[in-house]
């Protein structure tokens, strides 16, 4: 079976060492990966509603962002920790959404409100389209959102690199109408990739994968969600400053 997603949490390979073999209780299923998101997400706004009450303390949400990307790293590599290692990386990345929210918010006013409920609301309105078949998932279009997500995270690394050179590609921050587009253009593109991402879960659950990988698959969705939330902050920062 033939599995991609630009996720790199979640990708081709990822079932190819498990078996077929198995009962519902002790397989992947839809309904066990929809309720370990929920208790990822739990944990998110949970550690996210500490750091944005602490202010004064921004050490909190850097040691989050750090812990969350080693996290996420040692969760791609061991798929079998995930049921340990998914909570703690939710609880970090709150951590660190919880910071960055707060400083976004106290230079535009709202916008933290008016993001969590684009993010959630794009999220809703892709698994309704997806589910209705509204939007097929073809190798075609897997081969598209795969391929511009690489290239949205090439530009990324690009734009760090410079940095340490006292460059930057400034149409990537600045309020510019090219630079708008651009991080709308990132916004859908993370958005897509959720409609990736419910393929690729429904695929382990039919594929027969072990309890655990429902962790994974939660682990992956909140990967994208995150990354979507932030694009969505970016992406409203420029259209206030503008005003």
């Amino acid at each position: 079976m033939a599995m991609r997603s630009a996720n790199p949490a979640l990708n081709k390979n990822t079932f190819a060492s498990f078996s077929h073999a198995g009962t519902q209780s002790t397989t992947m299923t839809i309904e066990g990966t929809v309720n370990k998101t929920a208790i990822l997400l739990a944990c998110l706004m949970a550690s996210a509603y500490y750091t944005w009450t602490q202010a004064a303390n921004t050490s909190w949400w850097m040691i989050g962002g750090l812990a969350g990307f080693v996290l996420a790293i040692v969760t791609v590599f061991k798929k079998q920790w995930a049921p340990v290692t998914a909570p703690i990386y939710a609880i970090c990345e709150g951590l660190f959404l919880g910071g960055l929210s707060l400083i976004f918010e106290t230079h535009y006013r709202g916008i933290v409100l008016n993001a969590v409920i684009l993010t959630f609301g794009t999220l809703a309105a892709l698994l309704v389209a997806y589910r209705s078949g509204l939007i097929k998932v073809t190798e075609n279009f897997k081969l598209g959102i795969v391929a511009a997500t690489g290239a949205i995270f090439f530009l990324y690394f690009a734009s760090f690199i410079m940095s340490f050179f006292g460059m930057s590609l400034t149409f990537l921050h600045n309020n510019s109408l090219l630079s708008i587009g651009i991080s709308f253009v990132i916004v859908v593109v993370a958005a897509l990739n959720l409609v990736l991402d419910f393929d690729f879960i429904e695929q382990g659950a039919a594929y027969g994968a072990p309890k655990f990988m429902e962790w994974y698959g939660a682990f992956g969705l909140m990967v994208t969600l995150i990354w979507l939330y932030i694009e969505i902050l970016h992406l409203l920062s420029k259209l206030q400053s503008r005003r």
